[in-house]
């Protein structure tokens, strides 16, 4: 699993960024959180861990969990 941190969240859009550890940023969707992280509850800052899943627009985040 990789680490990061909450860059930004667009709530009312169901997606935010996160700056990784490896110095790469990452999209992630609301799928993407695992309970008990909550999506509406990220404001940015939270560090967390993710998987990071390939995708058409680039490096996606999932599994976003609490680190």
């Amino acid at each position: 699993m990789t680490t990061g941190t909450v860059k930004s969240v667009r709530s009312e859009n169901g997606y935010g960024y996160i700056a990784g550890d490896d110095g790469k940023e990452y999209y992630f969707h609301r799928a993407g959180v695992k309970r008990p992280l909550q999506f509406d509850n990220l404001f940015g800052g939270e560090r967390v861990k993710f998987e990071i899943e390939a995708n058409a627009e680039g490096p996606r985040a999932v599994q976003v969990t609490k680190a």
